[in-house]
């Protein structure tokens, strides 16, 4: 990692983590893992003034990531870009709802990415995987939903393979956590993180960047 440079984290509202829009420092990174990640590199790294930029979006799919690029991505040139999507996504196909009519969650990242690889093709991307437990919104189809997350699960990774990218995989650690504590003590709704759940996404996206090299 060169110095003076930009880490862009991308998503939906668990990225959002009710972040400022405006300049107040204490809230502008939100609250949840974006704020956690920079709190250590920040904290670690303080002779590379890396800055930190959270750009998710409460309800967003991977579509409404896609209509906001230029803006919210592209213009920024960041060094790294994390994303974390997919549930919304799901969400709305369980729901029942008219926008989740078609499924477009593999053909509109697909589109992003390589509009993406193709604008900034020094950019490292890091693809989060997105997760569930069987609490709250996800328990009375949790099946269905086991279903439809495994194969964005699936697209996530495969995408990351086709595009270079590095992957985060965090299934695994929510269903290891699960194991020591109830699923609602990690993601109180079954897709929401608490605390805990975030620096859990906090720990496993460390130690995969410090694993392919981003931190250095």
């Amino acid at each position: 990692m060169s110095q003076n440079r930009l880490i862009l984290f991308q998503g939906d509202s668990i990225t959002d983590g009710n972040r400022d829009r405006g300049q107040d420092l204490n809230h502008i990174l939100g609250h949840g893992y974006a704020y956690i990640i920079a709190g250590m590199l920040g904290g670690k790294y303080p002779e590379r003034n890396l800055s930190f930029v959270n750009r998710g979006v409460s309800g967003d799919r991977v579509s409404d990531l896609y209509a906001r690029w230029n803006e919210d991505a592209i213009s920024l040139q960041p060094e790294v870009l994390s994303i974390l999507i997919g549930v919304n996504d799901a969400w709305r196909i369980m729901a029942g709802e008219p926008s989740g009519a078609t499924d477009r969650f593999e053909r509109a990242y697909m589109h992003l990415l390589a509009e993406t690889a193709e604008v900034l093709p020094r950019t490292r991307l890091m693809l989060c995987e997105p997760f569930i437990l069987p609490v709250g919104a996800t328990a009375d189809k949790w099946e269905e939903w086991q279903a439809l997350l495994g194969r964005y699960q699936r697209i996530t990774r495969e995408l990351a393979e086709q595009f270079n990218a590095v992957h985060v995989p965090l299934q695994d650690r929510f269903n290891e956590a699960a194991k020591q504590k109830e699923p609602a003590y990690w993601l109180w709704d079954g897709v929401h993180p608490t605390a805990a759940g975030h620096h859990l996404i906090a720990e496993r996206w460390m130690s995969v960047a410090d694993q392919h090299g981003l931190l250095k």
